[in-house]
């Protein structure tokens, strides 16, 4: 698998417990994209943790990293198009 993917938080969240069976999927993937509610329910995590300081830094440096996938009319459109299909 090559190019670009989107990641939900549940798989961010295993790829950053190494999971590897995500690792694995994930390894030959060339960008990574992020939803913006991906982004904040990543950082809500962060903030809420022990470890916050670390966590937000590590998170931080993951989502500058990543391309973000900005939410529009358009893009809602579009979901509620193939939702359907």
């Amino acid at each position: 698998m090559n190019g670009r993917i989107s990641l939900d938080t549940n798989i961010v969240i295993r790829l950053f417990k190494n999971d590897p069976d995500v690792t694995k999927t994930l390894a030959t993937v060339s960008t990574f994209c992020l939803p913006i509610p991906v982004i904040a329910e990543i950082l809500f995590t962060a903030r809420n943790s022990f470890r916050q300081k670390e966590n937000l830094k590590i998170y931080n440096e993951f989502i500058d990293a990543c391309d973000v996938l900005d939410i529009t009319r358009k893009t809602a459109n579009h979901y509620s198009s193939i939702r359907l299909e």
